[in-house]
């Protein structure tokens, strides 16, 4: 599951070091649009439903909370 967010991760923002980057929402690296679009990636991808209570800095601040985010989606 990891690569997959990796490789969607990848696909909505190119040029950002997902694999090292621990603090995506804290550093503003990623914006408000990029994580729309990674949500909905996700939802398609691992058919999970993200919902807006899950839209909280901390499941996005790097690749292994947005894998938790997903798995706790699935449960």
């Amino acid at each position: 599951m990891r690569d997959q967010v990796l490789e969607i991760l990848t696909e909505i923002r190119g040029d950002v070091d997902f694999e090292n980057e621990t603090k995506l929402i804290d550093d503003n690296i990623l914006a408000s649009l990029d994580i729309v679009a990674i949500v909905g990636e996700f939802n398609d991808e691992f058919d999970v439903e993200i919902s807006v209570e899950d839209l909280v800095p901390e499941n996005f601040n790097s690749v292994d909370a947005m894998v938790e985010l997903i798995t706790n989606a699935q449960e």
